[in-house]
């Protein structure tokens, strides 16, 4: 891509997320997003109702009243984009690609962050870890991500999700918040995920295209596997064909779905069709309700 061309998609981007970022989600952002503990903020005289623990004895000790310890929430998180670059989001089949659809989600996650002040790093991953850009705050910073993303092209088509949720757990040792943006079309990832949510706070971002689910009735096409060029034919006309092809397609989603469910992960699915906006809005409210 030519740099000129580079920096007007960098600047459409930027326009729209940072747009979203402050008329939509900023509050419900904070709202939805805990901080990283609890900071020592003042002491005030005791009243009832006040935890037992919370009181300063030494305070009391001192002025010959009760005292308590106030503690506010640290506001300051820091945000991980695990972001898939492999293969199978390079497709799409109404409005957009899906890693064009990542790419926007990205930036207006980027950018609700810095808003509350939060560093903002990212993960680009296919089978191997493709780049690593460590949490910073600032604009600079993330319209670097917004070019990178813009202008990948990995080194692989195939997807690991152990691979970016191992590097997760070792490399980011301070708890964070981490959106894995991904179609999720990857095996043997389960133990993985499962340790990554126990030291950091997971959310699914799940990527689909309206033609994942259900084919047009067009009679014999071609499947091509865009992670390893494989390719089989498939009869969209014969009954018994389509039905085993639904079957297969609904057992993902099903263990999918057990899987976040069973790991405490939060997911929200985003298709390649519709908006994004009522997708994280609804997860941004789900999130603060459990508060």
């Amino acid at each position: 891509m030519k740099t000129s061309d580079l920096l007007k998609k960098v600047r459409k981007i930027e326009i729209k997320s940072r747009g979203l970022s402050q008329q939509i989600f900023s509050g419900q952002y904070h709202s939805a997003f805990k901080g990283s503990g609890m900071t020592f903020s003042e002491v005030r005289e005791y009243q009832y109702g006040d935890p037992i623990k919370t009181i300063d004895w030494n305070v009391t000790a001192r002025l010959n009243a009760p005292y308590i310890k106030v503690f506010e929430e640290e506001r300051e998180l820091t945000v991980m984009l695990l972001i898939d670059v492999s293969g199978s989001n390079q497709t799409g089949s109404k409005n957009q690609l899906k890693h064009e659809l990542i790419t926007e989600i990205s930036a207006v996650l980027a950018f609700s962050a810095i808003q509350n002040n939060d560093k903002i790093g990212a993960v680009l991953f296919s089978d191997t870890i493709e780049e690593f850009i460590p949490p910073k705050k600032g604009k600079t910073h993330i319209l670097r991500i917004i070019r990178t993303l813009l202008n990948f092209e990995p080194k692989s088509l195939k997807t690991d999700l152990s691979v970016p949720l191992v590097f997760l757990s070792s490399v980011i040792k301070k708890r964070s918040t981490a959106f894995i943006l991904s179609d999720f079309k990857s095996d043997h990832f389960d133990k993985e995920i499962k340790i990554a949510g126990k030291k950091h706070d997971l959310i699914a971002l799940r990527i689909k295209d309206a033609l994942e689910g259900v084919l047009p009735k067009i009679g014999l096409i071609k499947l091509k596997n865009p992670e390893d060029s494989s390719s089989f034919w498939l009869d969209t006309s014969s009954k018994s064909a389509m039905t085993h092809y639904k079957a297969m397609y609904l057992k993902f989603e099903d263990q999918l779905s057990n899987l976040f469910r069973r790991s405490g992960i939060d997911q929200t699915i985003i298709e390649t069709s519709k908006s994004y906006v009522k997708p994280l809005i609804q997860l941004f409210k789900q999130r603060e309700l459990r508060r």
